[in-house]
């Protein structure tokens, strides 16, 4: 097709200089023989019948072919004038014989009226059929060329497409198996097919991650629902050998152990329904002001149970547009970590400004490496699992604050943790 394409063009373009040379030749001989007839006719005028015989006899043939035709006989090259020449500046083709070499000879020419008679005016054009035919054959060769080297070309560079396309067909059938961590290669030319290729390893690394990630989650929630379905199991089989006055104590203890259990899927089905947008926002005007003066009430008690100093700082009254009730268990779930997590008699502030707020404690902090996967699901940093939780609750916040466009960030205090909410 690209060949093909590449040659009607080439046609099109060699029939437009064809056109033109044409025409360009055909007004040269117009013009050259209006030039002869206006100055045979102008000649006729100024000089007598023998001088004008005597110019026609000495005209060039190279030049021009002039014939008269007198009232006894003909004067110049040609012994009778064809038939049915048109009168200039109509023309006409007609074919002379000479003695030489080239036997025949083709002249385009008409006839002039003169005070002397009429007057046959021709030029050759034989040699203009020679250019046309030249030039045939050049276009012959020249498209025949191309068309050669643009199949050549095209054939060389549909395999180097279609090389990569079967590469990369392999390597998606790889993926199809179960090789996740196969790459499309990138080659030195940054071409269509490479940004193609970064696209796509883009999409498997994000992939393999989300993989991982599953992994990791069903990892974590065998690892926290085993030992309470274990003591489910095991406190339902010594229910029906207790005692009948201990029986409703032991159903109440198997009874929290599952609601810890359904509190857990709950979280996780609430979390998903955040992050997939199913959850609809009761969007309505939220002042962040009075946003950390309730969290700071609903926190206090809490913070005087384990003797920690709480403090709140805010700025002038500043509004979003968001969901109070999402919002609120979004940060009042970052405060109850500050509490949980310090030791008791540590001090932790609420600070608000503008449109940051930020929560700081002087407890054990997390590690670097922490900051960003405490915000995974089920990631709990406490391997012992002294303290009682589902590991959902930075997913949560994250989720919150992301359908509310706001920007997280957790930092060292130095000691402790100070986690900025940024809205925008």
């Amino acid at each position: 097709m690209f060949s093909t394409v590449v040659t009607l063009l080439i046609i099109l373009l060699v029939s437009g200089l064809y056109r033109q040379l044409v025409t360009e030749q055909q007004a040269q001989v117009d013009t050259h023989l209006d030039a002869e007839m206006l100055r045979y006719q102008q000649l006729a005028l100024s000089v007598d019948r023998v001088s004008f015989a005597a110019q026609v006899r000495a005209a060039d043939p190279k030049t021009a072919l002039v014939v008269w035709q007198n009232n006894v006989d003909m004067v110049g090259a040609l012994t009778f004038l064809p038939d049915d020449m048109p009168l200039l500046p109509a023309t006409k083709e007609f074919p002379i014989f000479t003695g030489g070499p080239e036997k025949l000879h083709i002249l385009t020419g008409g006839i002039a009226t003169t005070r002397y008679g009429p007057v046959l005016i021709a030029t050759r054009t034989d040699q203009f059929a020679t250019l046309i035919e030249n030039f045939f054959n050049a276009t012959f060769w020249a498209v025949v060329f191309m068309l050669v080297l643009t199949l050549a070309v095209g054939y060389a560079f549909s395999k180097a497409i279609l090389r990569r396309i079967v590469q990369y067909n392999r390597l998606s059938e790889e993926v199809e198996a179960g090789h996740y961590k196969t790459r499309l290669p990138l080659s030195k030319h940054h071409d269509e097919f490479d940004i193609m290729a970064k696209q796509f390893n883009s999409v498997l690394d994000t992939l393999e991650q989300n993989l991982l990630a599953v992994r990791g989650v069903t990892d974590n929630i065998a690892h926290d629902l085993r030992t309470p379905l274990s003591h489910l199991r095991i406190g339902i089989e010594q229910l029906a050998r207790k005692p009948q006055h201990d029986v409703a104590d032991a159903t109440a203890d198997l009874l929290e152990e599952l609601d810890g259990c359904l509190a857990t899927f709950d979280a996780m089905l609430s979390l998903t329904r955040i992050e997939e947008g199913q959850q609809m926002l009761d969007l309505q005007r939220v002042g962040l002001n009075h946003l950390c003066q309730d969290l700071f009430e609903m926190a206090e008690v809490m913070a005087e149970s384990k003797d920690q100093q709480l403090t709140l700082s805010v700025a002038q009254e500043v509004e979003i547009q968001g969901d109070k009730h999402l919002l609120f268990q979004a940060l009042f779930n970052l405060i109850d970590n500050a509490i949980k997590y310090s030791p008791d008699g540590a001090k932790i502030s609420i600070t608000q400004k503008d449109k940051l707020i930020v929560i700081a404690d002087n407890g054990p902090g997390i590690d670097g490496a922490d900051k960003e996967r405490v915000f995974e699901r089920l990631v709990r940093l406490d391997p012992s699992r002294h303290y009682k939780g589902t590991g959902l609750g930075l997913s949560m916040v994250k989720a919150i604050l992301s359908r509310h466009q706001a920007v997280i960030t957790l930092s060292d205090n130095n000691p402790g943790l100070i986690a900025s909410i940024q809205f925008q």
